[in-house]
Order: C-alpha cells, then sequence, then structure tokens
C-alpha cells in the first residue's frame, strides 16, 4: 500500500532553485522534444528521431506534478504542430494554421498530464505509452469529427517498426514508438542511478530494457505479416496527373482548365498505347476534383469526361464535385464507362471541416474572411466505395478520408483487392503536406496488404506496393501518367481482422493506469483527512 500512496503522491512540489535559465531546461526539453517529433516525419527520412523525442519527453515529465505537466505537453504539442501544420496556412495566413495547432496541442498537453501521473507506477513506460494511444484516439475523434493528422504512426512509413501497422494498424504502430521512447529514457535514468548509487533492484532495470527491446523485437516478428504476393493475380493501372492552371485556394476558378488538363493528359496516355510506348492499363484513376463541373449537369464537361474515356477505351474512375439544385455539394468519384458513361459513384464520407464545410460560420468569420470562399457546405456521403474496375475491386478513400483508420479498412473488408487514394493538394502548393499525406498511404498499404494507388491533381502521384514501398511517383505541378502492374490481394491482415480492438485494449490499459493513479490519490487524501481530524 506505501508504494501506491507514492506513486501517487500529490502534494506540492518544492520551490524550483537555480537560475532562471536553469529553469527554462524542462520547458525548452519539452518544445525540442515536439521539434525532434516533426523532424522525424516525411519528406525527411528521420524517422528514428521519434525514439529519442519521446526519450525527452519522458524525461521533461517523469514525477512532474499535473499542472506542470501539462504545460511542458502544451510546449510539446506546439512545437510538433507548429511545423507540421505550417501548409493550412499555406493561402489563408497564418490565423487559421496557429489556431489549429494550438486547439490540437491541447490534445498533448491533456496526455501529457496523463503520462505524468503514471510515470510514478511500476511499468510505467507501458503505461505512459499506452495514455498517448488514448490521447491520439480522442483528437482523431473530437471535435467535428477529429484530426487524426500527426499521429505517429504516419512518421514511421518508411521505418524499422512499419511492419507491425499489418498487426495492430496505427494504434499498434504508434505505441511501439513511444514505447521504445520512453523505454530508452528509463534504461538511461536506470543506468544513472545506478552509476550514482551502485545498487539497483533486478526487476525495475529489467522492465525498463524490455521497453526499449521488446518494440524492436516486435517489429522484426512482424515482417513475415508484410506480404506483396500476387494472390489475385495483377492488374494495370493507370493514375492520372493532370496539373492545375496555378497553386493555391484559386485554382478552383480555373475548374474548366483543369478538367481539360486531366482530359487531355488521358488522351496522350492513349496516344502512348496505341503507339506501343506503354502498356494498356485495365482501368485509370483520376484524382479528386479533376472535374469540379458537375457532368451531370453540366453537358459540356460531360462531353470532356465521356470523350477521354472513350479514347483510352476502359473504365475510368472521375473525381468531380456534383452540385445539385438545393442541398449540399458532394465530393464524389464517377465510375465511368467507356460505352454508357457514369454508372456508378462514390461520395466522400470524411468531409473536412473549415476544407469543405465551415462549422460556426458566423464565428470562425471574426477570425478570417477566408471562410467565404466556400459558399456552399460539403456534405458526408454514407456508402463504402468499392468500384469494380475491368474485374477488379478498387477500394475508395478519398484524399483526407487516408487519415482515418476505419476509412480504408471498410472498403478491405467489402471485398477491395486494391486501394485507390485520389487527392487534390493543389491548394497547399509545395508544402510539405503531400508528403506527408503520401506516408500515410503506404502505412495504410501494409495495414491491409493492399497496393495503393494515389493519383493527385497536382502532385505527387504514387502507385505504393503492399509492402509500403513507393515504385512510381511524379514530381509536383507536373502533368503525368503512371502506368503500372500492381499485385491484387483478398487476404486479410490480422490488422484488418482485428479493426478497432487493439486500440480499445491499449485505451484500457491507459484508463487502468489513469485509474490506479486516481484510486490511489483519493485514499491518500482520505488519510491525510482522518490524521489532521
Amino acid at each position: 500500500m506505501s508504494a501506491t500512496i507514492t506513486a501517487v503522491d500529490t502534494q506540492p512540489a518544492p520551490a524550483a532553485s537555480g537560475s532562471p535559465l536553469r529553469r527554462l531546461i524542462r520547458p525548452g526539453a519539452a518544445a525540442l522534444s515536439g521539434v525532434l517529433l516533426f523532424l522525424s516525419f516525411p519528406p525527411r527520412p528521420l524517422w528514428w528521431l521519434a525514439v529519442p523525442a519521446f526519450a525527452l519527453l519522458a524525461w521533461s515529465l517523469h514525477g512532474r506534478r499535473p499542472r506542470s505537466a501539462f504545460g511542458l505537453g502544451y510546449l510539446a504539442g506546439l512545437g510538433f504542430l507548429l511545423p507540421l501544420l505550417s501548409w493550412t496556412g499555406e493561402d489563408v495566413g497564418p490565423v487559421p494554421w496557429i489556431a489549429l495547432a494550438a486547439v490540437e496541442a491541447l490534445f498533448i498537453a491533456l496526455t501529457a498530464l496523463g503520462i505524468a501521473v503514471v510515470t510514478r507506477l511500476p511499468l510505467w513506460p507501458v503505461l505512459a505509452a499506452a495514455v498517448w494511444i488514448l490521447g491520439e484516439a480522442a483528437r482523431a475523434r473530437f471535435p467535428f469529427e477529429g484530426f487524426p493528422w500527426g499521429k505517429v504512426a504516419f512518421g514511421q512509413a518508411d521505418g524499422l517498426f512499419l511492419p507491425l501497422a499489418a498487426l495492430g494498424g496505427t494504434p499498434v504502430l504508434g505505441f511501439a514508438v513511444v514505447l521504445c521512447g520512453f523505454g530508452l529514457y528509463e534504461t538511461v535514468r536506470r543506468g544513472l542511478e545506478f552509476r550514482r548509487t551502485r545498487a539497483l533492484p533486478r526487476g525495475p532495470l529489467a522492465a525498463a530494457l524490455l521497453s526499449l527491446l521488446v518494440p524492436v523485437t516486435a517489429a522484426l516478428a512482424a515482417l513475415p505479416l508484410v506480404d506483396d504476393s500476387a494472390e489475385d493475380g495483377t492488374a494495370t493501372v493507370a493514375a492520372i496527373q493532370g496539373n492545375v492552371p496555378r497553386l493555391g485556394l484559386d485554382f478552383n476558378s480555373q475548374r474548366r482548365a483543369v478538367l481539360d488538363n486531366h482530359a487531355r493528359r488521358t488522351e496522350q496516355l492513349a496516344e502512348d498505347v496505341a503507339a506501343g510506348r506503354v502498356a494498356k492499363p485495365d482501368f485509370v484513376l483520376w484524382p479528386e476534383n479533376s472535374s469540379d463541373l458537375d457532368p451531370y449537369r453540366n453537358p459540356d464537361a460531360r462531353q470532356v469526361i465521356d470523350d477521354a474515356v472513350r479514347a483510352i477505351g476502359v473504365p475510368t474512375a472521375v473525381g468531380a464535385v456534383l452540385t445539385p439544385e438545393t442541398g449540399k455539394l458532394s465530393n464524389t468519384l464517377i465510375k465511368w464507362d467507356p460505352e454508357r458513361g457514369p454508372v456508378d459513384t462514390y461520395h466522400k464520407r470524411h468531409v473536412q471541416p473549415f476544407g469543405e464545410y465551415i462549422p460556426m460560420r458566423s464565428f470562425v468569420r471574426l477570425f478570417s474572411s477566408d471562410v467565404d470562399r466556400v459558399r456552399r457546405d460539403f456534405g458526408p456521403g454514407d456508402k463504402v466505395g468499392v468500384f469494380d474496375l475491368a474485374g477488379t475491386k478498387v477500394g475508395l478513400v478519398t484524399c483526407y478520408e487516408a487519415a482515418f483508420d476505419d476509412m480504408a479498412r471498410d472498403t478491405v473488408e467489402a471485398g477491395a483487392q486494391m486501394i485507390s487514394v485520389p487527392s487534390n493538394n493543389a491548394t497547399f502548393g509545395r508544402s510539405e503536406m503531400t508528403y506527408q499525406q503520401l506516408a500515410m498511404s503506404q502505412v495504410r498499404a501494409v495495414e491491409h496488404g493492399r497496393s495503393v494507388v494515389v493519383p493527385v491533381t497536382s502532385g505527387v502521384s504514387a502507385v505504393i506496393m503492399p509492402d509500403g514501398e513507393i515504385v512510381q511517383r511524379t514530381r509536383m505541378f507536373t502533368p503525368d501518367a503512371l502506368v503500372a502492374e500492381v499485385p491484387l490481394r483478398s487476404s486479410l491482415t490480422p490488422a484488418t481482422r482485428l479493426g478497432v480492438a487493439p486500440e480499445i485494449v491499449l485505451m484500457a490499459v491507459a484508463a487502468g493506469g489513469l485509474g490506479w493513479v486516481a484510486v490511489g490519490s483519493a485514499r491518500a487524501w482520505r488519510r491525510k483527512r482522518s490524521a489532521a481530524g
């Protein structure tokens, strides 16, 4: 019992001593941990920086009081999210960018508070890593259906830990990285303690070493789960990148030019096929927003698409904006048959708040008039997207949806043999956004054991194998067409089969640790009251 009371002691900490500069060391370390975590994300191949980032965060938070931990966590959150999300201000200025980062950093601050209180418990690295995943789960769901951008797993697309995505999805992958970082700190801490005292219980040292080594061992053990064999044969797929007339939000005013660019590049591909320069694809994928002119309401747009699809002569998935007379707009993918025209649709299910629709419009307008560029809100669809394209079942995950765990998983469970992630990143110019999003598709490929093709209006378009390797990619803001033979698969990885279960288990572990602290604190408080009475 005494160990429990010590572990959850909540008496005020002694006043800090030393020079003012010395008092800045821990806050500076917290902010630096966030910066290191940012640097571990694409386009930099520095995935391993996430481990020392979490080791440094653990040093900042270990044994801290809740209020102090909240502030340190907020600094870490700003150090991470301000540079990571800088692309959100690419064309609308710094206010929306800073506001988003400031709000999202609150989740990291609350997570840091939870981490600090469980650091006083036995096996704290496991509990603290689970608390981090609990924080990510909350951020991915609230508010406005959540904002999962910046999950630790999305920085590991080229890393050692990536095979764990096939085992338990992004929660298990992220948990392993965080646990390894916390285990590194605890191992160093215990080592320094031994050096100082020449006495160290074997149990705590063993637990620290296991926290460091088990994630690495598990990642190596999960390698056999990463399989890129062609279980259902192969398909030759083409991804069209038509490009846009100019960068930024104003590209929307050039809707017809964007459509013409994609039609022209498709017709050029047809000429290349006829000349024998490239293989004829089984089907073609256009990006999101490749036709912002509704082909059901604009006969000229319909004719342009129809001519291009007939020229290539195979089914084509076309990204379009549908504009009904009343109600909300729809971000839609249309299955376009060369003989019959449009025959099926998928309406984007996760529409982007403050991008495709504006919550609290009158309030947000006080901070930025750019909200009025979105004159009419988009509404979400409610049907899982799987197109049968020339006999291949293609799962559809439109742009922003790739950040959400359930979006790709739904399509695979519905029979998808490969996945398409049509996107439109022209709004964000040459920022890191497109590389961050591409990494998500790499993680999804391994998570579900599927080839992923990413057609983007302005780049980077890519072809990704089921093992996460990018085998073809385009340059940004360059018209291009990728043609590749990809393996088709129908087996389900453990991550697909388990679904949300690993995340629930890790959240339960976190809740158990936090509950242990709460109960111990309540008992200690009652004991002190009884003694005082």
